[in-house]
């Protein structure tokens, strides 16, 4: 049985590096206090109470599955409710960054509605995914509901037409203000629903090539 103690500061790219170096992979992981225990194929099993971001990233298995090549993210992120959707940007570009991804391209739409173009200008350039970030409040007509309805559902297309990657990090609809601060950490959902993705994808096209 192997014990490693983890640096919390190290990047979820440099710890797989770091596991990969190892003459076998470890029983447990020590993330203080909490621990992440693995089997000897380096599975997931059991994070206890822990709830940081590292329990969910290694749920995958074989643990590095599609890790080799680096993964570039484009974000499009509605203007509207900005100071919602400013702090979602920052948490999106700061968990790509922890996740080994780069942040490649970035555009800014009025509003939510208008995303579909602007993601679709994204799916044609080298990106590997794209991230849609917007806030869709609550207001006295049913307007939030269309809002939000019509964009996922071209998101849903776009994605599918380009065969890439076109996570959601959009709250709402039927949410207050109060509700959607709350729910900033979509953003971080959508990126790490993006890297996760595509690194799937590419570890099963791998095998069937």
């Amino acid at each position: 049985m192997m014990i490693v103690n983890i640096n919390l500061s190290d990047s979820f790219c440099e710890l797989i590096k770091n596991l990969q170096n190892l003459p076998e992979i470890p029983a447990y992981l020590l993330f203080q206090p909490k621990i992440i225990i693995f089997t000897s194929e380096g599975v997931w099993k059991k994070a206890g109470e822990w709830s940081g971001e590292m329990a969910s990233l290694l749920s995958c298995s074989p643990l590095c599955e599609g890790m080799g090549e680096e993964i570039k993210l484009g974000l499009v992120v509605a203007e509207f409710n900005r100071d919602i959707t400013y702090a979602m940007e920052i948490v999106a570009k700061e968990h790509a960054e922890f996740l080994g991804a780069k942040v490649t391209g970035v555009i800014r739409v009025p509003g939510v509605f208008d995303a579909p173009i602007a993601i679709k200008e994204m799916l044609q350039t080298d990106v590997d995914a794209v991230v849609a970030i917007g806030c869709v409040i609550e207001g006295e007509t049913e307007h939030d509901e269309i809002v939000a309805q019509h964009a996922a559902r071209k998101i849903m297309d776009l994605s599918l037409e380009y065969g890439k990657p076109v996570t959601l990090g959009i709250s709402g609809p039927g949410m207050g203000r109060l509700a959607a601060h709350q729910r900033i950490d979509y953003a971080k959902r959508a990126v790490e629903a993006a890297v996760k993705l595509v690194r799937r994808l590419r570890a099963f096209r791998e095998q069937h090539s």
